[in-house]
């Protein structure tokens, strides 16, 4: 899978539990007569947390003087995985992340001031609130946030996995979407599959993966099979709407984004009870 990293070393903890990934129904690409038309991907957005890769992202309905917020994978918490089940909301932060710019130059530090939300089960995604807002970031740095898309990503679309870790893009397409994959205690649903060509590793959890034609996050990095292992920590397996399960070593993963924007409302703030919001929920507000 795509381990966290402590310094430029995975640790064995840390690397056990980071994989996310899936590969469901296939969404056929939209015969759009632009769809051949690419835009250019940079670092500009991207940061480096201490462990993982990580983005600062916008809302559609985002505004400049809202609190910018940085999305992660779950299993990049400063905190430890949450186990399968768990869903941590509203709990303060002071974590650090490290602005680049559109050649990966570090351009300085942001800091949260809480974790707005994070789990592994379903998906795998931390969003962080930070103490900035957009509009102080643009003009202290020059930088403007990634916006997520509202649309479920297409099969066959470009993308790009922006490391700000590593300070690397790796470039492929969607290969598909796995109705559910396993890894360890943690199941997600309706993943992104990549074809071969972006051998992410360790580090890259949380990059952003955008749509390359229109500039969007798609989805958000976090897993791979490594050693062809079924079902196993770092080792997802695919299951399909039948029951039937498949292995697919050295191909990576990633978990879908778009549903995320109808669980944030005015100022950015979290609304797990917002219509269309299907995140997972603590336990005490599950109904």
């Amino acid at each position: 899978m795509n381990r966290p990293l402590v310094g430029t070393l995975a640790t064995a903890v840390l690397g056990a539990a980071a994989l996310v990934g899936t590969v469901g129904t296939a969404h056929a690409a939209p015969n759009h007569p632009d769809r051949h038309k690419t835009k250019a991907v940079d670092f500009a957005g991207t940061v480096a947390l201490s462990n993982c890769s990580g983005s600062i992202v916008k809302m559609p309905t985002s505004q400049p003087n809202d609190p910018a917020l940085v999305m992660s994978n779950g299993h990049c918490l400063e905190s430890g995985m949450p186990g399968a089940g768990e869903v941590v909301v509203d709990q303060p932060s002071s974590r650090s992340f490290t602005l680049l710019d559109k050649s990966a130059g570090n351009l300085g530090t942001i800091k949260a001031t809480k974790i707005a939300y994070a789990t592994m089960t379903d998906t795998d995604v931390s969003i962080y609130e930070t103490g900035s807002t957009y509009a102080q970031i643009e003009q202290k740095y020059g930088i403007k946030p990634l916006e997520l898309a509202t649309d479920h990503p297409a099969k066959g679309a470009g993308i790009s996995v922006v490391s700000g870790y590593w300070k690397k893009i790796y470039s492929c397409n969607i290969d598909g979407f796995v109705p559910t994959l396993k890894e360890g205690d943690w199941t997600w649903k309706d993943s992104v599959r990549y074809t071969p060509e972006c051998k992410t590793i360790g580090g890259t959890s949380g990059s952003p993966v955008i749509d390359t034609t229109t500039g969007k996050v798609a989805a958000i990095n976090n897993t791979g099979n490594e050693d062809g292992e079924k079902c196993t920590v770092n080792n997802p397996c695919e299951v399909d709407e039948s029951g039937n399960v498949t292995v697919h070593k050295g191909i990576n993963y990633a978990q879908e984004t778009y549903g995320i924007p109808k669980c944030f409302g005015v100022g950015n703030k979290l609304d797990l009870s917002a219509e269309g919001c299907t995140l997972p929920k603590p336990a005490a507000t599950r109904r």
